[in-house]
């Protein structure tokens, strides 16, 4: 098989796996007979990153190089900005019972998963030109 096909199959696989995970729910558990859990925010986060990494196998399914090359920042970027956004979707409409300091610790990482990915853009972006 061609590295594309490869890319693309993985990418799909990654894409399956984090949607599944995104709208882990009790009714998905049930669906899937799995062990049940009383929360999903895990899940949710987990899904968010495999998303992102099927987004990053699209970017590099796209890309014009061979041989093993790697995500490169558009990957990285893209899962992190999955993260970022999911977590921030947790921390606003989640009605997470967790102490200040958590919540606290949570915004923080949400703020550094987009400046990161927002100042990589931005060196990539004066690099380019």
């Amino acid at each position: 098989m061609k590295k594309s096909i490869i890319l693309l199959i993985d990418a799909l696989i990654n894409f399956a796996l984090g949607l599944i995970l995104l709208v882990f729910s009790p009714g998905v558990i049930s669906f899937l007979g799995i062990p049940e859990t009383d929360q999903s925010f895990y899940a949710n986060i987990l899904g968010a990153v495999l998303f992102g990494i099927g987004i990053a196998l699209i970017i590099e399914y796209i890309s014009k190089k061979e041989g093993l090359v790697g995500l490169g920042l558009g990957g990285a970027v893209v899962i992190n900005i999955c993260g970022g956004i999911v977590l921030a979707l947790w921390l606003i409409f989640g009605g997470l019972v967790i102490p200040l300091k958590g919540k606290i610790l949570l915004w923080i990482i949400v703020f550094i998963l987009v400046f990161i990915s927002l100042f990589e853009l931005l060196i990539y972006y004066r690099k380019r030109g």
